[in-house]
């Protein structure tokens, strides 16, 4: 198509109003008929016309730029210190106030703001604001309600502009597990995740290390983009500074993050002192400082570091259950389990299938392993203390969930059942003594109540078609997180029933474990006693084994032709004895019928004597 001529208008022009006026008709063309086109003229009939009164329209297309959003917040920290004086210094702190309190201004200022402060004080406790007037009948309520769970968010990885329009991505293309949660220890409005790609070699050139910090209140992107020298496979933050987070690589290395210094670790720990497989469970513990920590990975060894000086770590421990101490019999953690009301104490689930109960305060290495529960066929994926009960605890492995009690060593005190897919995490509730959650590799979560059922869960939910390969709860018992083997991140609120303590519930799961706890003692008892038996006779038998002469070939087979022979010998006798027992039979039973027959004849006159006898007496 050739265009003529182009007309063009500015746009400020477009949609103004058009001015009429009337006017006398003009002509703009006159063009006169032409005889010789005539003979091509073609008479159509009928003729069909369309007529559309409309008006006409014009398209437009506007694309805005898209509003970057990013939250930013204050800090507020005990303030009123002069430059010169370190707040976290207590004896400078300590100093300064003796000084200030020995100010007249000071005390003028203390007796005119204690009028004011008795008067609110007074006040508040005159009534409590926060008083709930009608827990009973809420607790009513939720004990009607079914067991359900919904979606809350799903944090996934993007495929397209459009997804990043509509939730919270990962900006990365190649998928990668999402290994470990961490929820932030104060607001819980931001979880940590960590991803890595576990399965061996399949590794991408281009795959991404990055983790990230997501917040809950702003689906546009992550909070903060953590980059590791190496992928995460576990991730922690601090629960006394929630500024601090720990992690632990892939390549075995650990490193920290203060978020108010960026997505770069603070330090990381140099090769050669760090793990040499990756790092599966990284945990804080109960210091004065808050910065020391405990790390396990599968090359059988658990590391404790303290975050001011990751050149080495300040402690080992070789998991060799033989108590040798050699890392070449050392068994490779998967998990790891700390509680912070028992300092001293800490467990691994290993990838054998057994967990191994270990006191860091122990005199030698050797007696650092107190004991071991083994019970799964497979590596232990979970291990968790209830936070109500700590000698009871939790351990996910191959197709099902076992309850054990330190009491008893050799077997749990329950078990939920063999699921059809193998199970990948779980954990316990916080509020609720005696329900648990577990995810399974079909990507289910299922929420179980050892006081409601135990042979099924009391809630199975489907929340995704990849397998569920992380699980982290809230403090507060009711959102939990579930990450998948594609990287998704899926949120789900639990029904108050499941996250609200009931009546009597801490009593009846009291009983409940120290019945079974005292169910499997008597049953180790029993075993102990029955292996007690087998082993006295084994040993019996060994002592009469090697009280029996050595023969030679040639006596060996006299003796077992002597031993055939004889036993011909005792069975040709026992047939013998049957036929001669059989004719012996047959005899008696024709003398006794040949007597039978003698009896009745002689019964017979004898019966007619008397009847002539009764007959000359008549």
């Amino acid at each position: 198509m050739e265009i003529i001529y182009v007309y063009t208008r500015k746009r400020s022009e477009f949609g103004r109003p058009c001015n009429f006026s009337d006017r006398p008709a003009k002509v703009s063309v006159d063009i006169p008929p032409d005889p010789s086109m005539a003979s091509g003229f073609i008479l159509r009939n009928p003729v069909d016309s369309y007529v559309q009164h409309t008006s006409d329209m014009s398209e437009h297309e506007v694309n805005t730029e898209r509003v970057e959003v990013e939250s930013r917040g204050v800090n507020h920290v005990e303030g009123g210190w002069p430059k010169d004086i370190n707040p976290q210094e207590v004896e400078q702190t300590i100093r300064f106030r003796k000084k200030v309190e020995k100010d007249e201004n000071y005390i003028n200022s203390i007796v005119h703001l204690g009028s004011l402060m008795e008067h609110c004080v007074k006040q508040n406790n005159a009534i409590n604001i926060y008083e709930e007037y009608f827990e009973e009948e809420e607790v009513a309520e939720v004990e009607d309600e079914p067991p359900s769970a919904k979606t809350i968010n799903v944090i996934s990885k993007l495929t397209s502009f459009f997804d990043v329009l509509l939730s919270k991505r990962d900006p990365n293309v190649t998928k990668r597990t999402a290994t470990h949660l961490s929820w932030h220890p104060d607001t819980c409005k931001k979880l940590a995740v960590a991803y890595s790609s576990l399965e061996f070699q399949q590794n991408m050139k281009d795959m991404s290390f990055d983790s990230y910090i997501w917040d809950l209140e702003n689906p546009n992107k992550p909070e903060l983009v953590l980059k590791p020298s190496s992928p995460l496979v576990s991730l922690e933050y601090n629960p006394k500074d929630s500024h601090v987070l720990v992690g632990g690589c892939y390549n075995g290395q650990m490193a920290y993050w203060d978020t108010r210094k960026g997505g770069l670790p603070v330090e990381v720990s140099a090769v050669e002192v760090s793990h040499r497989d990756p790092v599966y469970g990284a945990i804080w513990l109960q210091s004065k400082t808050g910065t020391e920590c405990f790390s396990a990975s599968t090359d059988g060894q658990v590391l404790w570091w303290d975050i001011r000086k990751l050149s080495e770590p300040t402690e080992t421990l070789v998991l060799d259950i033989t108590r040798k101490g050699l890392l070449e019999n050392a068994l490779g953690a998967i998990t790891l389990e700390f509680e912070p009301t028992l300092p001293t104490k800490f467990m691994v689930g290993t990838e054998q299938g057994i967990v191994i109960a270990c006191n860091r305060k122990a005199k030698t290495p050797a007696e650092k392993i107190t004991s071991t529960y083994s019970g799964h066929h497979g590596p232990v994926y979970a291990l968790a203390r209830n936070p109500f009960y700590p000698k009871i605890f939790l351990t996910v492995g191959d197709w099902t969930a076992r309850i054990w009690s330190e009491e008893t060593k050799e077997s749990p005190i329950m078990w939920t059942k063999y699921h059809l897919s193998y199970l990948t995490d779980g954990c316990w509730s916080t509020v609720r003594p005696a329900v648990f959650f577990t995810t399974r590799s079909d990507g289910t979560l299922d929420v179980w109540d050892f006081l409601f059922k135990q042979n099924d869960p009391s809630l199975s939910l489907k929340v995704c078609d990849e397998p569920l390969s992380s699980l982290r709860l809230q403090d507060n018992g009711c959102i939990i997180g579930c990450g998948s083997k594609l990287g998704t991140v899926t949120l789900l609120e639990i029904s108050s029933g499941l996250c609200t303590l009931q009546r009597n519930e801490k009593m009846l799961a009291t009983a409940m474990f120290e019945r079974e706890t005292k169910r499997e003692k008597i049953l180790e008892a029993r075993h102990r006693e029955m292996r007690l038996k087998e082993r006295a006779r084994s040993e019996a038998q060994e002592t009469e084994v090697e009280e029996r002469p050595v023969e030679s070939p040639q006596e060996v087979l006299d003796r077992a032709r002597k031993e055939f022979f004889e036993v011909i010998e005792a069975e040709l006798q026992r047939r013998a004895r049957a036929e001669t027992q059989h004719l012996h039979g047959k005899v008696k039973g024709r003398v006794g019928e040949e007597a039978a027959a003698q009896g009745e004849e002689s019964q017979l006159p004898k019966d007619k004597e008397e009847e002539e006898e009764e007959k000359d007496a008549a």
